[in-house]
């Protein structure tokens, strides 16, 4: 049963009428800009379309890294082997990195050249070194697609290559895995993405190759940092790109525009309007308890709900909207629960769609014991509960 409670809101914030929303317009086929601080969409347009990726599907290789990396089960000095048939099918279609035949390259150099340089044969040797065969890879990111969310979108490969529709991802998702990158990796995130250059391979005359990052929002938006690139005749231009200024981070998509020069000035364009067009204040600070959720048959009869990090609302700049926020749970929640558990929601709503923000347990929750449970039961049916 999905509970619902009512939040008083912040006094802070009431301080004028709703004003209406900013509006946008582009020529991208499909676009969306997400306010990571609120969880708020600012923007989007045909974000649920499924499209190409071309070269963003790397950011799904990276992340299937980074969880390995994370838990333990992948290390950054790993060598892997350049396979001739990989070095074969791939040393001169797209981007590369300029990998030789039989090179041993670490996992920490094969990610620099997948998130940096676009190497496609640096995506295809990382996931044989990862699973042994691309496919077994692709695999492992269709498995980590569907536990992050990504509703409709789907891999058929690691690098984006055109592959007759098999690849296909939307907006929304991409916004989604950038987040992933992001918040569940972040001292990874800050290593791999946001480098300026990479340099690896050698010209015809020993000299070393140094290739610049692709990323448009670098030298051109304060803040920037992240993230993929992406291009294929097929999918035209596209971009998820992410920034960060005085603790708001903003993440874009924009995707099916015509040129280089036109993705750049688009991504540009959507994210300063991003942060010029909206403004953001705080509602709970990471810890604060939010509300209670009940618990059945646990050995307490609620749990506090905690905020896992700052949470804040977004409105218009220069006007503070009244939010209306509640709790969202499907409840009551059944014990056993663990302290950090996502339990529940908090729901905000300014204008526009609602924005959702994690709450978590503040604590362990125990399943009652067997006295415990006949008193809940005895409650119950004399109707004290």
């Amino acid at each position: 049963m999905r509970l619902t409670l009512t939040l008083a809101a912040a006094s802070a914030l009431a301080l004028a009428p709703a004003a209406a929303s900013p509006t946008f317009e582009t020529p991208a086929d499909t676009a969306i800009l997400i306010d990571l601080s609120s969880g708020k969409v600012l923007f989007e347009k045909d974000a649920d379309r499924q499209i190409p990726p071309a070269s963003m599907a790397k950011m799904m290789t990276t992340e299937v890294a980074f969880e390995l990396i994370d838990a333990g089960k992948l290390a950054l000095d790993k060598q892997c082997t350049v396979r001739p048939e990989t070095w074969q099918q791939w040393s001169n279609q797209g981007s590369t990195m300029f990998l030789k035949v039989n090179e041993q390259v670490s996992v920490e150099n094969l990610l620099h050249g997948i998130v940096t340089v676009s190497g496609n044969d640096a995506s295809v040797v990382l996931a044989e070194c990862i699973a042994g065969t691309e496919q077994a890879f692709v695999e492992q990111m269709n498995d980590l697609a569907d536990e992050l969310g990504l509703e409709n979108s789907r891999f058929g490969n690691s690098n984006g290559w055109p592959d007759g529709g098999r690849t296909v991802v939307t907006a929304r998702d991409l916004a989604k895995l950038a987040r992933a990158s992001i918040e569940r990796h972040p001292t990874l995130y800050k290593q791999f993405y946001g480098q300026p250059s990479f340099t690896w391979g050698e010209t015809m005359g020993g000299n070393p190759i140094t290739q610049p990052n692709r990323n448009p929002l670098f030298g051109r938006v304060a803040g920037a940092d992240g993230l993929k690139t992406g291009h294929t005749e097929e999918a035209g231009y596209g971009f998820t790109g992410s920034a960060e200024r005085d603790g708001r981070r903003l993440i874009m998509v924009v995707s099916g525009l015509t040129s280089q020069g036109q993705r750049t000035s688009e991504s540009v364009r959507l994210l300063e309007w991003g942060f010029n067009a909206w403004d953001s204040a705080g509602l709970y600070e990471e810890g604060a308890v939010v509300g209670q959720a009940k618990v059945q048959l646990g050995s307490s009869a609620s749990v506090d709900l905690v905020a896992p990090r700052d949470l804040a609302v977004t409105f218009p700049a220069g006007v503070r909207d009244d939010p209306r926020m509640s709790i969202r749970y499907e409840g009551p929640l059944m014990a056993p629960i663990a302290k950090g558990d996502h339990v529940a929601d908090l729901v905000v709503v300014t204008d526009g769609p609602e924005a959702v923000l994690p709450l978590e347990a503040a604590e362990d929750v125990g399943e009652a014991g067997f006295f415990g449970k006949a008193w809940i039961g005895l409650k119950q049916t004399l109707g004290l509960d």
